[in-house]
């Protein structure tokens, strides 16, 4: 990570980036269906400006969503 920082121009402290980017949300919706079953899709929010600003530096993208993991 502190490799990516310093290519994209972002400095020698990756921690200050992560910091940033931790505060992208990720949030669970359930849909509940008439027969009982339940739709569940795990959705990231939009980044900031800012948040957005730094993962174009970064050469890095979001996925809309994530993939449900049963545990």
């Amino acid at each position: 990570m502190g490799q990516m920082c310093k290519s994209a121009g972002l400095g020698d402290e990756p921690r200050k980036v992560l910091d940033e980017l931790s505060s992208i949300a990720s949030v669970d919706v359930i849909l509940p269906t008439r027969c009982g079953q339940r739709i569940r899709k795990r959705c990231v929010a939009k980044p900031t400006e800012h948040q957005a600003i730094l993962l174009h530096k970064l050469k890095l993208t979001l996925p809309r969503s994530l993939e449900m993991i049963d545990m």
